[in-house]
């Protein structure tokens, strides 16, 4: 009968080869693991650079801007026709910022009566917010009946009632009527190309002039920061007006 009982010395050289391969093993997880951290440290860093980049290119592109379209006869504003210093705000009548901004703006327009112009352009930012297009419409057709602005101010009061609503264009309707327009003509211009060609284009403006986000400001052709109150509003364009 063949023995198949392993020698004292065997046992010990299998336990102590067992051994060597379990380090092995433990210093190959080790270097993998360490790798695999390395790994993914130098992608973290990557990322982190390009983003850097990225910042970088956007920031110096944003604070440098200028307006690529001149102000002309199409365009709505309110104010001096001729004035020294011309604010134009890219706005999207849902964007919350847009909807705090207003009345800062609006107290700006009132405080510098004909020495400045504000000019209202429409950028509304259909991929987040899906009633954007139509307020702006909304607003374009009321200004058909002369009554932009009443309906600017209407719209921004009302943002909350409207902005996720799925029957927003009876909201506006409501407020056209609220304002004695002529219903009919407002719904016929809500959805022609005259009004819809008009947000495009000013839409179209804002991209060639590096707008990224709303509400922007150029005043006298180049880009503004927010200003962060009416009186920060008020120093910068006294500022341009002194010049």
């Amino acid at each position: 009968m063949e023995n198949n009982m392993l020698t004292k010395k065997e046992s010990r050289m299998i336990k102590r080869q067992e051994k060597l391969d379990m380090r092995e093993a433990s210093a190959r997880r080790k270097h993998v693991n360490r790798y695999a951290l390395w790994g993914g440290m130098l992608a973290v860093l990557a990322l982190f650079i390009f983003g850097v980049a990225k910042l970088a290119i956007y920031t110096g592109t944003h604070q440098t801007a200028s307006l690529a379209v001149a102000v002309g006869g199409e365009d709505i504003f309110k104010g001096g026709a001729d004035a020294k210093a011309v604010l134009v705000e890219y706005s999207d009548f849902q964007c919350p910022a847009c909807a705090r901004y207003a009345p800062m703006v609006k107290a700006a327009a009132e405080e510098f009566g004909s020495n400045i112009k504000v000019v209202y352009r429409h950028f509304p930012l259909n991929s987040i917010h899906k009633n954007a297009d139509l307020a702006a419409r909304a607003a374009e057709s009321a200004g058909l009946q002369g009554k932009f602005w009443e309906m600017h101010d209407l719209i921004f009061e009302n943002q909350s009632a409207w902005a996720e609503s799925g029957s927003a264009e009876g909201i506006f309707t409501e407020l056209a009527h609220g304002l004695g327009l002529n219903a009919d003509k407002f719904k016929e211009d809500l959805a022609s190309s005259r009004v819809k060609s008009a947000v495009n284009d000013d839409l179209r403006s804002g991209e060639l002039s590096s707008v990224a986000g709303t509400p922007t400001f150029f005043l006298n052709g180049k880009i503004i920061p927010n200003p962060r109150s009416l009186d920060e509003f008020k120093k910068i364009i006294s500022a341009e007006l002194g010049k």
